[in-house]
């Protein structure tokens, strides 16, 4: 049971042998249902979507937007009502015994503590389909608003100049043609730089012009977002029909308590980032040396002070008091105790994979530069888990390890002795994604005899070195439960998890060696 929030537990299932199966066998007849409209509004759990995705679409479509609603759905998961799903099933596949075998699936309860419960609504979370089943339910609402889109939005393709604007522009373009003319003179230039800098300082457009809307839209599995040019009553109005909607046809519930109206310039949570629409009329020089306001009611995402503070927190890597002195928090870098039997090698190489996943995951932040104070604690507490380890200071440890202002540790393999180094390649803005980071449903394993015993005797290569052999040895454990990851050959297992390693002669000795 995992509990969510302060008053919602939802329960995660362990899929059986069947439903495996079953996910397996029907997971490409299902799982390209979401997508046969070709629609770019959802991005969980999709291929080549990612949460990166979805931010990198709002950056590109919510420019100038006045008001954003912040849209949750009450216990999604839990709450797709059976009998909806399947009619929306029914709309696209034809294959009733499917559908059956689907409507058993989804009846199928689940075990807790040896006692049986049944399912009344929702999709088994832990089993491979329910994402899938997500987004093919939710699938109605990015209709819904594709077509609610299409009814709001007007006619007019780029907002009208106003009055206003267009006055003053004429006075700077009369102003900058007397320049071009051989006009030099102090009036001339006093002129065109007043008319340039009020041109700047004025409003393209009214922005309560009622002549122009627009609303712009963007799912990631049960949390969407809506971005609004228009007045506040139209975000109210939105969100009241988005009620209605996923009430009536849906039978889903909007959260009261997280889905808000917000005014753009205020942040809006989501993903993890801090979405907010600036108003900064700083002026930079275009291709043509001409003064622009590029940055005026663009979208700029940030890095949320409690996200990298509370990742602290949680990885007990800081200890917080309270300074007399300064009449302030004084927060102070610990060493980790889970860490102080590990190897040297293990020790930096769990540090760099925290920092990099952090940072990987808010590296197209405006502000993502901040991560160098979480850089900061993490650097100290390795330090100090080092210190703890040798049972020695920071000092001596600084002393034996940094080479060049980078704190490397040495480790020996077969090719010869190598240096792992601890992260120190900055927090710089990244315009685009990290590849690597795009939500991924389980692939299910094929079994076909390939790597059964025999095959992997047969091949006479040494699953941790690589080398080829004629002198195979088997190495095994008695469950993969009771491996800590602790050497390379534990790890390897673990990852293939498999009880039982193809070793060479060395390496067989080696991983004997290393057992306690």
């Amino acid at each position: 049971m995992i509990k969510e929030g302060r008053n919602h537990i939802f329960t995660i299932v362990i899929a059986s042998l069947f439903c495996t199966l079953f996910v397996g066998v029907n997971d490409k007849k299902v799982s390209i249902l979401p997508y046969h409209r070709k629609t770019n509004l959802s991005h969980g759990f999709r291929p080549k979507r990612s949460c990166h995705t979805a931010l990198s679409q709002i950056k590109d479509t919510f420019t100038g937007v006045r008001w954003m609603v912040e849209g949750d759905i009450k216990a999604c998961f839990d709450c797709f009502d059976y009998h909806v799903l399947i009619d929306i099933l029914r709309r696209r596949i034809k294959d009733e015994a499917f559908l059956s075998l689907m409507w058993k699936f989804l009846k199928a309860g689940y075990m807790e503590q040896w006692e049986y419960h049944k399912t009344y609504s929702g999709t088994p979370q832990g089993s491979g389909m329910s994402p899938i089943l997500a987004n093919i339910y939710l699938s109605e609402l990015d209709a819904f608003m594709e077509e609610y889109k299409a009814r709001f939005d007007t006619e007019p393709f780029k907002r009208n100049a106003s009055k206003e604007y267009e006055k003053i522009a004429r006075r700077y373009r009369k102003a900058k043609k007397n320049l071009d003319t051989g006009d030099h003179s102090k009036e001339a230039v006093r002129e065109f730089k007043s008319a340039q800098k009020l041109k700047l300082s004025t409003p393209y457009a009214d922005v309560l012009d009622a002549d122009f809307k627009r609303i712009q839209y963007n799912r990631y599995a049960d949390d969407f977002v809506v971005g609004v040019i228009g007045s506040k009553q139209d975000a109210i109005s939105i969100k009241e029909d988005l009620r209605q909607f996923l009430s009536e046809k849906l039978k889903l519930t909007l959260s009261e308590e997280k889905t808000k109206v917000t005014h753009s310039s205020q942040a809006v949570r989501y993903l993890g980032y801090d979405i907010r629409v600036v108003r900064d009329k700083a002026t930079k020089r275009d291709k043509n040396g001409a003064l622009k306001r590029p940055w005026y009611g663009k979208v700029f995402l940030y890095v949320p002070h409690e996200k990298w503070e509370n990742k602290l927190h949680e990885l007990r890597v800081m200890q917080v008091k309270w300074d007399e002195n300064r009449g302030r928090d004084f927060w102070r870098p610990m060493h980790r105790n889970e860490l102080l039997n590990s190897t040297d090698i293990e020790i930096v190489r769990q540090y760099n994979s925290e920092i990099r996943g952090l940072y990987n995951f808010y590296r197209i932040a405006e502000n993502v530069g901040v991560l160098s104070k979480f850089y900061y604690m993490m650097r100290y507490s390795m330090l100090k888990t080092y210190a703890g380890k040798y049972r020695t200071n920071v000092s001596k440890i600084k002393k034996k390890y940094m080479r060049g202002g980078v704190f490397r540790v040495p480790y020996v393999t077969k090719s010869g002795p190598k240096l792992c180094e601890f992260y120190h390649d900055g927090f710089r803005k990244q315009d685009k994604g990290y590849d690597n980071v795009q939500d991924t449903l389980p692939r299910y394993v094929r079994y076909d005899g390939r790597n059964t015993l025999a095959n992997r005797l047969k091949a006479g290569i040494c699953e941790l070195c690589g080398n080829k052999t004629d002198d195979i040895r088997m190495h095994h454990v008695r469950a993969l439960k009771k491996l800590t990851g602790k050497t390379e050959a534990e790890r390897l297992m673990l990852h293939m998890r498999r009880k039982s390693l193809a070793l060479c002669p060395y390496c067989y000795q080696s991983t004997l060696a290393q057992e306690p």
